[in-house]
């Protein structure tokens, strides 16, 4: 080979490697804006929000605002509900789980803020949402069953607290959940090294292994967001009491059945 032509390979593999290495820098820079969705409003606003959806205001021990919640109509309650949801989602937008769930059983529900989520002080991190929702767990009251529902992205939060508070819950939802964030991203960007770059892993299946409770799980056919198979694979890693429901026509986070029916079938698995 030339010395001409070796000049030339030389530059050319350069310019790929200093291609590809911008590539990693602006994903690892980026990497939280394509995971966290946030709609921010002010006070005002949210207090007008959850008003219409009627929640009310949760608020830890030091008054601080931490979400929402509502009390079942029927007292006293069967148990407690803690729901974290998806990245693009908000706590008041979650109200249908309340009016859904509460239709069907005597449940306080309790949905979590996530920081920078509303008008909740940010950013929104693996870190301080992980905090968030183990502080908030500890002011749900220990004198009945607390659940976990987690949804999308929320998934990765209630395996959290299920794999960390193992003695507080009774059993959980995941709604359209992955193995962790890590794992979907490599799939979507399989040239880059994901599991390197990437801060926030949200690692459900690593969480999981601790827990040994009731765990039930959907997966939808036609989700693009989290491929079913993310959901099938936690499904098949837990070792524990667990039902999957399989939905092949829905989308992202779509139940098929009327969602009461769902959750009658859902509290049913847990308690029985």
């Amino acid at each position: 080979m030339s010395i001409f032509l070796k000049r030339a390979a030389k530059l050319f593999l350069g310019t790929v490697v200093g291609f590809y290495l911008i590539i990693c820098v602006t994903m690892a820079v980026a990497q939280r804006s394509l995971i966290y969705y946030p709609h921010v409003y002010g006070p005002a606003r949210v207090d007008q929000m959850a008003k219409g959806a009627g929640l009310e205001r949760w608020t830890d021990t030091a008054g601080e605002n931490i979400g929402f919640k509502r009390m079942s109509p029927a007292q006293p309650a069967e148990g407690s509900i803690l729901i974290t949801y998806g990245n693009g989602s908000t706590a008041t937008g979650c109200a249908h789980f309340a009016d859904d769930i509460q239709s069907v059983a005597p449940m306080d529900v309790y949905i979590l803020e996530y920081p920078g989520y509303e008008d909740r002080p940010g950013p929104p991190t693996e870190k301080r949402i992980f905090a968030a929702a183990a502080d908030a767990l500890q002011t749900i009251p220990t004198n009945k069953p607390v659940y976990l529902i987690g949804e999308s992205l929320g998934s990765g939060v209630a395996s959290y607290l299920a794999g960390t508070f193992t003695n507080r819950i009774a059993g959980i939802v995941l709604i359209s959940p992955f193995t962790s964030v890590a794992a979907v991203g490599q799939s979507r960007y399989p040239f880059l090294p994901v599991s390197l770059l990437l801060v926030d892993k949200f690692p459900s299946q690593k969480y999981l292994r601790n827990y040994h409770g009731k765990v039930g799980i959907t997966v939808d056919g036609r989700d693009r967001v989290v491929p079913e198979r993310f959901g099938l694979r936690l499904y098949n890693s837990y070792a524990g009491p667990k039902k999957l429901w399989s939905f092949p026509n829905n989308t992202h986070c779509q139940i098929a059945e009327p969602p009461t029916q769902f959750w009658t079938d859902a509290i049913a698995f847990w308690k029985n």
